[in-house]
């Protein structure tokens, strides 16, 4: 099992070393998770329950709950 292991992860590994456009590839996939998680995370999808206490908080479920159940009702 572990010499499985070892030979995937070298596979992978002088896959990566060969690359010749791959590296600029993954950079540029990395730069574009980075920019939907952190950046777009943190303008567009703020944490709505940030700053309520704990009733505030249950009614504010409660109530998306209840919307939820209604809208698929009609």
């Amino acid at each position: 099992m572990k010499r499985a292991l070892v030979a995937i992860w070298n596979f992978y590994v002088d896959g990566f070393k060969a690359m010749t456009w791959g590296r600029q590839l993954w950079w540029l996939i990395l730069l574009k998770v980075i920019i939907l998680f952190a950046i777009l995370r943190a303008f567009f999808f703020r944490p709505t329950l940030a700053g309520k206490d704990e009733q505030q908080r249950i009614e504010y479920i409660s109530n998306q709950l209840i919307d939820n159940q209604n809208s698929k009702n009609l």
